[in-house]
């Protein structure tokens, strides 16, 4: 039996509710720790093998998509999976879920309720940081067998890897993902088509082309408001929409935008800039959700509440109008045999980018001595072979960091 006809017997094609949606993405929203591409691991283990929502070319080709993109891909990701499953209330669900836990915890954070300290505080974000290095393991190996199957993606896999690795320029992935889709059109035509992963996107190409004609309306109109003296809150709200609309890469690429649109004019001092963006890394869900510490303690009105809402609707916004504008064309586009052969040597080298993250930042930054590597590997074992839910390897991983700050005590 081939893999191409295994999805077509597995994938689950039942519409569900927002409902559901909200509750899913909620448990992930507190427990999705290690930025982006860990999160893109935590949704192919939950609705690839797991619920079987999509297929794995289904969904490497919607995070092929969304890397494309301008805006947090991750959340894009979550965004179109909702979207799929019960519609524009299922994607704002999907949205929400994943969003509202780490808003939350920086609005808490800014008001005061401070982050762990000490060393089993700080034991317990390490073992969190070395879940990622479980999960983006995990993905590398369950995305490699199946979207590299040969030597040809296997190579273009390893170009990307090299271009992220070796490249400090913002638009590395960008580029990585167009060579590979080049290379695709190149070496990949002679694999069998495989249309299993067609999933029905409930976005009309009118609702799409509308959704891309408010995306350039609002990044055009809302400096010219800006300019005329508009209210304070079109101020704050343009700087969210900016940094949302002109980041690629999503996560750590926005901070810069954010702190040249925050600190420069003088609303937030670098201090709690920094104190917050070391909050950010600390929590669960989306890095974009910092918008929502910054709405919170910036020195101009509105701030609080209001401004963290502000600050969370703006910074996500492009990115969601953006996909939006997308997705009907893609789903058209990805069945013809040149755009087939484009999205296999995207999907190796989305692959490829994976396996670049997993070395840096996350193993990087998270893995320092054998007791980490230790836990890691732990983590790999529970998620690959014993099928363990991610969560129970969350809470593992944080008790054995907070054991290795106990004994070295």
């Amino acid at each position: 039996m081939t893999f191409a006809a295994q999805p077509a017997k597995t994938v689950e094609r039942r519409p569900g509710s927002p409902l559901e949606v909200l509750f899913i993405f909620l448990r992930l929203g507190v427990s999705c720790f290690g930025g982006p591409i860990a999160h893109i691991g935590y949704f192919r283990d939950e609705f690839v093998v797991r619920r079987r929502w999509l297929d794995e070319h289904s969904y490497a080709d919607l995070v092929g998509l969304c890397q494309f993109l301008p805006g947090p891909a991750s959340s894009q990701v979550g965004f179109s999976l909702g979207l799929m499953r019960a519609g524009y209330l299922g994607g704002l669900a999907a949205w929400i879920g994943f969003t509202l836990p780490s808003a939350a915890a920086l609005v808490g954070f800014a008001y005061g309720a401070s982050a762990l300290a000490g060393p089993i505080g700080s034991g317990l974000l390490h073992g969190l940081k070395l879940v990622a290095v479980a999960i983006v393991a995990q993905a590398v190996w369950g995305m490699a067998r199946t979207l590299c199957p040969d030597r040809q993606r296997a190579s273009i896999a390893v170009v990307a890897a090299l271009i992220i690795l070796f490249s400090t320029a913002s638009v590395a992935q960008i580029a990585a993902i167009a060579l590979g889709g080049a290379l695709g059109l190149l070496l990949c035509r002679a694999a069998p088509a495989n249309l299993s992963g067609h999933v029905a996107v409930p976005v009309s190409r009118r609702a799409g082309l509308a959704a891309l004609a408010v995306f350039f309306l609002l990044l055009i109109g809302l400096p010219l408001l800006r300019g005329h003296g508009a209210q304070q809150g079109f101020a704050l709200f343009d700087a969210f929409y900016r940094s949302g609309a002109l980041v690629f890469g999503g996560g750590h690429v926005v901070l810069p935008l954010l702190r040249e649109a925050f600190v420069t004019p003088g609303w937030i001092s670098d201090d709690s800039f920094l104190a917050g963006y070391g909050a950010a890394q600390a929590v669960p869900g989306p890095l974009f959700t910092f918008a929502a510490y910054l709405g919170s303690v910036v020195n101009v009105s509105p701030h609080g509440i209001p401004g963290a809402a502000l600050g969370l609707i703006g910074i996500f916004l492009p990115g969601i109008l953006v996909l939006l504008g997308s997705l009907p064309f893609w789903d058209a586009l990805r069945t013809r045999p040149a755009a087939q052969a484009a999205m296999r040597g995207v999907n190796a080298a989305v692959v490829g980018l994976l396996g670049a993250a997993l070395y840096n930042p996350v193993w990087t930054t998270s893995v320092k001595a054998p007791g980490d590597f230790g836990i890691a590997l732990t983590g790999f074992i529970l998620l690959t072979v014993w099928r363990t839910p991610p969560l129970v390897v969350v809470i593992l991983s944080a008790a054995g960091g907070m054991l290795l700050a106990h004994m070295a005590l």
